[in-house]
This record gives C-alpha cells, sequence and structure tokens, in this order.
C-alpha cells in the first residue's frame, strides 16, 4: 500500500512534542467527541504519529489504540503513553483486521487523509473500524474559496501546496469534498469545527461523523 503509505514513511519523530496542528485540534476533538472523557470509551488513533494526541486523550481513561507507519514515532508513543497499544501499521481498508480487534467507539485521524493516494480505501478503513453508533473524526488543513483566493492574491501556492516538498499535500479537501466523501462512505449526522485564525481562512477543520 505505498499509496497510502509514503508520508508517513518518511517522517522520522526525535521528540515526543506535539504538532502544532494537533495542538489546535484537540480541543475542536473533545468537543466533538465528548465521550472521550468516559473511561469506557474504546478509541482508535489513525496516523498517531508520536503518540502526543493519544497520550492527552488516555488521561480521560480511555482505552486507547494507535497506529502509524513511523517506526519511529510508534517507539516514542509506546514510550509515552504506555497504556495504549502501539503498532507499525498502513491507514488502508484493512485497518481493523490488521489490529484483530473490534470496532471501537470512537476513530479519529488528525492531518493524515491529506497526504494519501487513496481516500476512499483509508475512509472505507475508518468506517469498519468505528462500531455502529460510534464516531469518527478526520481532520485536514481547510480549503475554501475566500482562502484559496486569497492564498492565490498573495503569491503564496507555491509555498502552500510546494510540489517539491517530499511527502506532502496530496490531495486539498474543502468542507464539501470531505463531507461528500464520508457521506459516500456512511457516516451520517456530519458536525464541521474551523480550527485556527479567523473564519473561512481556517487552518484545519474537523469533520465528525457517525456511523448508522
Amino acid at each position: 500500500m505505498a499509496s497510502s503509505t509514503q508520508f508517513h514513511e518518511s517522517v522520522r519523530y526525535t521528540t515526543e512534542a506535539g504538532a502544532p496542528s494537533h495542538r489546535l485540534n484537540i480541543p475542536r476533538l473533545l468537543e466533538l467527541c465528548p465521550e472521550l472523557n468516559s473511561p469506557q470509551t474504546r478509541v482508535l488513533d489513525i496516523g498517531c504519529g508520536n503518540g502526543s494526541v493519544a497520550a492527552r486523550i488516555v488521561k480521560s481513561g480511555c482505552t486507547i489504540v494507535g497506529i502509524d507507519l513511523s517506526e519511529y514515532g510508534i517507539q516514542i508513543a509506546k514510550e509515552i503513553c504506555p497504556a495504549g497499544r502501539f503498532e507499525v501499521l498502513p491507514a488502508n481498508a484493512e485497518i481493523l483486521e490488521n489490529l484483530g480487534e473490534k470496532p471501537f467507539d470512537v476513530v479519529y485521524s488528525l492531518e493524515v487523509i491529506e497526504h494519501l493516494y487513496d481516500p476512499r480505501g483509508f475512509l472505507a478503513g475508518c468506517f469498519a473500524a468505528t462500531r455502529s453508533g460510534g464516531t469518527f473524526v478526520c481532520s485536514t488543513p481547510y480549503h475554501g474559496y475566500l482562502k484559496n483566493l486569497a492564498i492565490a492574491v498573495m503569491g503564496k501556492w507555491d509555498s502552500h501546496a510546494n510540489p517539491t516538498w517530499d511527502g506532502g499535500h496530496i490531495k486539498l479537501f474543502s468542507r464539501a469534498t470531505l463531507s461528500a466523501l464520508m457521506e459516500e462512505t456512511g457516516f451520517r449526522n456530519l458536525r464541521f469545527s474551523g480550527v485556527g485564525r479567523y473564519p473561512y481562512l481556517w487552518k484545519s477543520m474537523l469533520i465528525a461523523g457517525t456511523k448508522p
């Protein structure tokens, strides 16, 4: 599954520090998923990196499992979050099968989908990994008319979507396109939250959906 894994293979985490985008996303993730405050909740972190988000989530007593293709990240995750289970696995349609787990109450994936050639396969895996009645949350950099226009007017597209960035962004999602893809996959009751900067110029967005 090279098409779904190149980015995470290239990342070499050296510390337990969380990414700036994750620090912005965590409060909104908790707002969208109040069940993350329950010790009975089973959680899957897809693209967990160095486990910085999982380490925050597990403080509420949740059971946490994380996957990523960065061996460096998984090693750090195991050190900073020993209560969790962390595995080097791809974010593809076989996530649950590869883990050998039952579906989770909450599945989240922060700033991963934009790096994948096969977002449909990825979301199919997320859907299968979410139990019926459970919640899936996906975050990705926000794109919309006003933000894209501002980037163009300022001549910033080369730096914003730099094609020379190894492991960079492959897909640029708007609220409409990510919502459509999640609904196509089967998620319902979608909820949106913009994160960072100003309305309609958001840095990132989170969309939560329920599996029927």
